[in-house]
């Protein structure tokens, strides 16, 4: 039997998939806001900008608290913090790369500007 079950991580980074859904996160960022003001703007149904926020709670990253009839979400920033770990092994792998290919074209910088110039046919300039 397979079994559906699903990671946290992945439950962010499919939330984070959409953009959409960042830029509700992004809003969310700066404080409270109801369904309806994360719905402004864009051109979807409150309907439409529910399920997106239905994905954000699934992975964690908000909170909806429903006031009297106003459901208003908040940032929890803790999995994005988990995404971000997870990220920060590749970054240091990019960067260690990107570090040995600037020692590479240094040393070879260095070499070339110790080489005598050549002309054309390989010749020289002396």
């Amino acid at each position: 039997m397979v079994e559906l079950h699903t990671s946290p991580l992945d439950n962010v980074f499919h939330a984070l998939g959409d953009a959409t859904r960042r830029h509700m996160l992004r809003d969310l960022a700066h404080g409270e806001r109801t369904v309806s003001q994360l719905a402004e703007p864009f051109a979807i149904s409150l309907a439409a900008a529910s399920k997106h926020i239905k994905v954000l709670e699934n992975a964690g990253m908000i909170r909806r608290e429903v006031r009297g009839r106003t459901h208003v979400c908040r940032l929890d920033p803790g999995p994005l913090a988990s995404a971000h770990e997870w990220l920060a092994a590749y970054e240091r792998f990019w960067t260690d790369r990107l570090d040995a290919l600037d020692r590479l074209l240094r040393e070879e910088d260095a070499r070339n500007a110790t080489k005598p110039a050549q002309n054309p046919e390989g010749d020289s300039h002396e």
